[in-house]
């Protein structure tokens, strides 16, 4: 009997083991993002459109290879990715805050790099997020 339990014990530690690890290692998903309230308010100071084109050149140089050239998610790398890549011009990504975009798109987290020391200018970063807006379906 105390043999059984022992092995209950056993089985069930392991169990809950398992799906804990299962639990943090498996791929993120975009409801999954945790945004800070200074971002989800935050206000994008250069709203409209994307000024001499330089966000789309941004967008260009460090996204479309998992984004896309339109935003579909269909870029070369993006089959790499065990992250599932959101389609830009989709209504649930539009719907998001200018600063929700900032925060996914310019901090990142796991896949999705940090691009501060890449696009070093606010204003710059600020229009990738104004021509992600060009996206929109």
């Amino acid at each position: 009997m105390k043999t059984n339990l022992k092995s209950i014990l056993a089985f069930s530690t392991i169990g809950l083991f398992t799906i804990g690890l299962v639990a943090f290692t498996s791929p993120q998903t975009a409801d999954d993002w945790e945004v800070p309230a200074k971002y989800k308010t935050m206000k994008n100071p250069h709203a409209g459109e994307d000024t001499d084109g330089i966000g789309e050149d941004l967008y260009k140089q460090h996204c479309r290879s998992c984004h896309g050239n339109e935003g579909y998610g269909d870029g070369s790398k993006a089959g790499e990715l065990e992250t599932e890549m959101r389609d830009l011009s989709s209504n649930e990504v539009q719907a998001q805050t200018d600063g929700e975009l900032y925060y996914k798109s310019i901090i990142g987290r796991d896949e999705m790099p940090n691009f501060e020391k890449k696009i070093r200018s606010e204003e710059d970063r600020w229009m990738v997020i104004n021509y992600m807006r060009s996206l929109k379906e």
